[in-house]
């Protein structure tokens, strides 16, 4: 046998990079769906401060409801 047979590992990037985006998905699966509870509560606390910017803009603008 020719010396440095074993360590011809044609294969392995191939593994080592599907094993990358396996842990790649695995993260951003998990991260969605623990942003998924917060999200909503999230949403209606941007929505509520900026209804109360819009309503204190109007008024010192003179505008009135």
């Amino acid at each position: 046998m020719k010396p440095g047979t074993f360590y011809k590992r044609a294969g392995q990037n191939t593994v080592e990079y599907l094993l990358i985006l396996a842990v790649i998905v695995g993260v951003v699966l998990i991260t969605g769906t623990a942003l998924k509870k917060y999200m909503p509560s999230l949403f209606s606390q941007i929505t509520q401060q900026m209804d109360t910017a819009v309503n204190q803009l109007g008024r010192s603008s003179g505008n009135v409801d």
